[in-house]
C-alpha cells in the first residue's frame, strides 16, 4: 500500500469491528502458556484447530458445557486424561471427548505435540471452559 493511504487501514479496521468480524476479534493463531493453537476453519456448529503443545507442558484439566472435541495426533505423543482414564496416543491415533467430560491434553515428551482438534456443538467460544486444575495459575472452579 502507498504510505499516503495508511490512515485507510484504521477506517477498514473500525468497519470490521462494527461488523463484528472475527478478523479483528481473534487472531488465527493464539499463544498460550502451554503452546499455541491456530483456527483452521469454522462454521456455525464446528471449529477446527491445529494445537501445538510444547514439550513438558499441559492444558488445564477442564470440561466444556456446550461442545464436544475430537482429537487426532499428527506428531508427537499425547497423554490424554478423559474422565478417570489416562491414555497415550501416538501419531495417527485419535480420541473423542464428549460434551461435559473432564479432560486434559499433555505432552510429556521431548518434541512438540501437534494435534488436530475438531470441536462440535452449539457454542464454540473460548469462554466455554470450566477449569479444575491449571499449572499456569488461571482461574479454576476451586477459586470461585
Amino acid at each position: 500500500m502507498d504510505r499516503s493511504r495508511t490512515q485507510e487501514v484504521k477506517t477498514l479496521v473500525e468497519r470490521l469491528k462494527g461488523l463484528k468480524s472475527p478478523l479483528v476479534e481473534t487472531p488465527a493463531t493464539v499463544a498460550r502458556p502451554w503452546g499455541q493453537f491456530t483456527v483452521l476453519d469454522k462454521g456455525p456448529n464446528y471449529k477446527i484447530k491445529r494445537i501445538i503443545v510444547k514439550p513438558g507442558q499441559m492444558l488445564s484439566l477442564q470440561k466444556h458445557a456446550h461442545r464436544a472435541e475430537h482429537w487426532v495426533v499428527i506428531e508427537g505423543t499425547a497423554t490424554v486424561t478423559k474422565g478417570n482414564l489416562e491414555m497415550t496416543l501416538q501419531s495417527n491415533e485419535s480420541t473423542f471427548i464428549p460434551q461435559g467430560e473432564r479432560h486434559r491434553l499433555a505432552n510429556l515428551g521431548k518434541a512438540p505435540l501437534i494435534i488436530i482438534e475438531v470441536q462440535t456443538g452449539g457454542y464454540l467460544g473460548e469462554d466455554d471452559i470450566e477449569r479444575f486444575e491449571d499449572i499456569y495459575g488461571r482461574r479454576t472452579k476451586s477459586d470461585n
